[in-house]
């Protein structure tokens, strides 16, 4: 564990000791991937999930309770994260959980909705937007599907050809890797492109030479990376190898500081989707980060896991000041957001009774000799046919 976050979290388990007592403690479960396939992205994830938390107890915490956030690593099996939430349920009692994966995720919303425990996830899948299918789950960045949507107008709309631009789709055979590729398809036609090839490279794989060769004869002009840093560096390496043409638009958690140090110059001209700030960008929320973190770079998925029990706190606050902290109270006041204001750290964030989209926003970045540059930032409208999809 990092210094900074080890002094963070002692200085704010003693003020929890001296003041806490089953009344104005608030027990929060986490359930991380620390050591598993994904570890790579969920532990800076998870990192900026506690530093939160402890930044929230060390300054006043929930209206002056504390947070008691329980986080443990379940190493991406969602057996182990079944096992988890049955202890968070029955023995800990937590009020809310803050998770991971898609397919964890997927497999215990339909629990959660029963159990009326909110959950926040770091899985931005679609289908956990529509209240009428996933009623207590939330998260802060845009759907997989929606930031796919937005990647793909950002090409069309930046392509110069009169014939149809062709893309294909990579991704992991995995609920998460799976998660946007329909709705993506649609909108790729809908938008002009014609679909040229679609091939599955694991999160762990050590090559994809063989995909990469199929997907080569028909000369793709883009293609989709829907895996996690360490595989998408895999494939622009090989790419590289092979002497593809094709541009790569990658995911949220497939682009991020390390694919240079993973890819080298492959990287080079690869884009990459984000949903939040930059460590070091100049926007208001910034600041309080720097100063916890003492001015050591995180990852942009740090900043995200921040986000994400910060808004999970501004529910809890509003919450308890309704005189109503139980987890169908943390709902409803999760509902009555509207434009939050994360201090631009990510774009505004809204739910409402009938839609747990957080907001329709991508940014767009581009790698470039060592550096992630920013080239734009797409926002699409609430369409009703998008929900859940």
């Amino acid at each position: 564990m990092k210094r900074w976050i080890r002094a963070l979290s002692v200085a704010a388990a003693v003020g929890f000791a001296a003041s806490a007592t089953a009344a104005d403690t608030i027990v929060i479960g986490h359930i991380a991937d620390l050591t598993g396939p994904t570890s790579a992205v969920g532990k800076p994830y998870a990192d900026g999930v506690q530093a939160y938390a402890d930044w929230l107890n060390s300054h006043g915490g929930v209206n002056g309770k504390k947070v008691k956030l329980l986080r443990s690593d379940y190493a991406y099996k969602i057996p182990e994260a079944l096992n988890l939430y049955k202890k968070f349920k029955t023995v800990d009692k937590v009020l809310a959980i803050q998770g991971w994966g898609t397919g964890d995720t997927e497999a215990l919303t339909k629990m959660v909705g029963k159990d009326k425990i909110p959950y926040f996830s770091a899985s931005y899948s679609a289908h956990l937007t529509d209240p009428k299918k996933a009623p207590y789950n939330f998260f802060i960045a845009a759907d997989y599907s929606t930031q796919l949507r937005a990647g793909l107008k950002y090409l069309k709309d930046n392509w110069k050809e009169s014939r149809k631009p062709k893309i294909a789709f990579i991704y992991p055979d995995h609920p998460y890797g799976k998660a946007p590729i329909p709705a993506g398809k649609k909108y790729a036609e809908e938008l002009g492109f014609e679909i040229v090839g679609e091939e599955n490279v694991g999160l762990r794989a050590i090559e994809a030479t063989t995909q990469l060769l199929n997907l080569k004869k028909n000369e793709p002009d883009f293609a989709w990376i829907g895996g996690t840093t360490p595989s998408a560096a895999v494939i622009l390496k090989d790419a590289k190898k092979l002497g593809l043409k094709t541009k790569f638009l990658i995911n949220i958690w497939g682009n991020d500081e390390n694919l240079f140090k993973l890819a080298g110059d492959a990287a080079n001209g690869a884009l990459g989707l984000q949903a939040a700030a930059v460590y070091g960008d100049d926007v208001p929320g910034m600041k309080t980060i720097v100063e916890v973190t003492k001015g050591e770079h995180q990852m942009t998925h740090f900043i995200r896991g921040w986000v994400s029990m910060m808004v999970m706190a501004e529910g809890l606050k509003r919450a308890d000041a309704a005189g109503d902290l139980t987890g169908p109270g943390l709902k409803k006041a999760l509902e009555t957001l509207k434009d939050f204001d994360t201090g631009g750290l990510t774009a505004p964030i809204t739910y409402t009774a009938d839609d747990h989209r957080p907001n329709l926003s991508a940014k767009i970045y581009e790698y470039q000799d060592g550096k992630m540059v920013y080239r734009a930032t797409v926002e699409l409208p609430r369409r009703s046919d998008w929900l859940g999809f």
